[in-house]
C-alpha cells in the first residue's frame, strides 16, 4: 500500500493554478496525494481564501518580514519540515528560494512556467513578462511546462509540456488566459498525479514519465 504524499503549495497572489489543483483532487485526477498545506508569502493573497474555503490549512509567511532570500528560504524550509512535505508545488510564487531549500527536497518541488522552456524563462521572465516577450519574437505557438525546481531559474528537469496556439491579433492578457486554461490548468495536476504515484524517474538529470 502506497502512502498518500503530503503536497504543500506555496503561492503569492490569487492562486488559480491552486484552485485547478483543488479541483483536480476532489474530481480524483490526483491520485496518490493530498494537499496538505498552502504556504503564502503575502499575507492579502486571495489563494489563501481559497485554501480557507476547500478546509486546507494555511501558513503565511511574509517575504517582507526578512531581510534577505536565505533567512526566508530558511523559514520556508522549516515550515516544509514541520508539514512533513512529499512534494512542494510552486503556485504563482513569486519568492526565487535558497539552495537549501532546493537542495533539500531535490527532485520534489515543481513549479509551472507559461512557456515552453528552453523559450521565454530564467531569470526576469514571469507573469505577462513570458507573454509579451513571446509576441514580440512572433512565436506560432507557446505553450506551458512544468519541471523540478533546482538552484537556476527555470532549469530544472521537465516533466510535462503542452503547447498552446498563439492567434494573430493575441494581447499578452489573451495569449496568458489561453495557457492557463488549455495548458497551465491540465498538465500541473497531471504531473503532481504523476509524482504521488511514482511514475517520474530521473536518468541523468532527465525526467521521464513512466506509462
Amino acid at each position: 500500500m502506497i502512502k498518500t504524499k503530503n503536497i504543500v503549495v506555496l503561492v503569492s497572489g490569487g492562486g488559480t493554478n491552486l484552485q485547478a489543483l483543488i479541483d483536480a483532487e476532489k474530481s480524483g485526477i490526483i491520485q496518490g496525494g493530498k494537499i496538505t498545506c498552502v504556504i503564502s508569502s503575502n499575507p492579502e493573497a486571495y489563494a489563501l481564501e481559497r485554501a480557507e474555503n476547500n478546509n486546507i490549512p494555511t501558513k503565511v509567511i511574509p517575504r517582507k518580514n526578512y531581510p534577505d532570500s536565505v533567512s526566508y528560504s530558511k523559514a520556508i524550509l522549516e515550515a516544509l519540515d514541520s508539514e512533513k512535505a512529499d512534494l512542494i508545488v510552486l503556485a504563482g510564487f513569486m519568492t526565487i528560494l535558497d539552495e537549501c531549500v532546493t537542495k533539500a527536497y531535490s527532485y520534489k518541488i515543481i513549479n509551472v512556467h507559461p512557456a515552453l522552456i528552453p523559450s521565454f524563462c530564467g531569470e526576469g521572465y514571469y507573469g505577462l513578462k513570458v507573454h509579451e516577450k513571446a509576441l514580440e519574437y512572433g512565436v506560432k505557438v507557446s505553450g506551458a511546462t512544468v519541471h523540478f525546481v533546482n538552484e537556476k531559474a527555470d532549469a530544472g528537469a521537465i516533466i510535462l509540456q503542452k503547447p498552446v496556439e498563439v492567434k494573430y491579433g493575441d494581447t499578452p492578457e489573451m495569449l496568458q488566459r489561453r495557457i492557463m486554461e488549455q495548458a497551465e490548468w491540465k498538465i500541473l495536476p497531471e504531473a503532481v498525479s504523476l509524482f504521488c504515484q511514482d511514475k517520474i524517474d530521473i536518468i541523468d538529470g532527465k525526467a521521464y514519465v513512466r506509462n
